[in-house]
């Protein structure tokens, strides 16, 4: 079963004086592009938060986001009080208003608040992986169901380029005939006798450039080896990339032999269908 990039989850907690939120976005990328943003005094956590997300959702473009929001009566930021006092002082010389306009004008002013650096302890610190473990479960459940919609355009798509090939098939003999009637009437126009027997020898040499029996069968079996990696257990976009460029290369080998416009018509339908099935492998885990 395929899994998407594409997806979002997210997981909240409320602690006695704090609320913490975890969010994880994802789009698509050829390898794994993460962006941490969170709070200083959890920076010396980040590997460890880093290492679980990597190893858990492999590929994408990952924002990960750690929120804090201080709900209790404890906070970790405070007045600077001697460098508001400071302030007032160099203000009250340069300006003649009140001691309000003053301090207003004052806490507004860099350095006016001081935060202490908070430790995080082991105890809060396994909410947080629980937390992130929690986000992980939700945006994984997330690509999954992306991913059932993309199995299921990919589906679709490949049946189609199966029945583009089926009718390839049976106008094939028609296509070979044809070719035959106009080598004929060229050479029967150019009103010269030719040994008959040396022309059918050269027909059937040419027509045998034109031959595409090999590109059907090939064709086939990638269209069915392209199934069955879709269903497979594991989810790998690189590997269906890499078979749907062996399902273009043989469409476009038939295209190049066919000479002949119903089928080279049929063969445009076939790259068109390709052509939206790789699109949508560039989301695909």
């Amino acid at each position: 079963m395929i899994h998407s990039m594409t997806g979002f989850g997210k997981a909240v907690i409320q602690l006695e004086n704090k609320k913490i939120s975890i969010e994880l976005k994802s789009l698509n990328s050829k390898n794994l592009d993460l962006n941490a943003r969170m709070p200083n005094q959890y920076r010396e956590k980040e590997l460890i938060l880093r290492n679980t997300i990597a190893k858990a959702l492999t590929r994408g473009k990952i924002d990960f986001t750690l929120y804090t929001e201080i709900t209790g009566e404890n906070s970790s930021s405070s007045i600077n009080a001697p460098v508001v006092k400071k302030y007032m002082q160099e203000l009250n010389e340069i300006s003649s208003v009140s001691e309000a306009a003053l301090l207003e004008m004052a806490i507004r002013l860099p350095d006016t608040l001081k935060t202490e650096r908070e430790e995080i302890d082991a105890a809060e610190f396994k909410v947080i992986e629980n937390l992130l473990s929690e986000a992980i479960t939700e945006i994984i459940n997330y690509r999954k169901t992306e991913g059932e919609v993309l199995e299921n355009d990919f589906t679709l798509r490949i049946a189609s380029i199966r029945t583009l090939l089926e009718k390839v098939i049976a106008i094939d003999p028609e296509r070979i005939e044809n070719v035959k009637t106009r080598l004929q009437k060229g050479v029967a126009e150019l009103k010269e006798k030719y040994d008959e027997n040396r022309f059918e020898q050269e027909l059937v040499y040419y027509i045998e450039k034109f031959d595409i029996t090999e590109e059907k069968v090939r064709l086939a079996n990638h269209l069915d080896y392209f199934n069955e990696n879709l269903v497979s257990n594991d989810s790998n976009g690189k590997k269906l990339g890499f078979i749907s460029q062996e399902i273009g290369r043989e469409i476009n080998t038939i295209g190049s032999k066919s000479n002949y416009a119903p089928m080279q018509q049929l063969v445009v339908q076939m790259k068109d269908e390709l052509e939206k099935i790789k699109e949508q492998l560039l989301n695909v885990l």
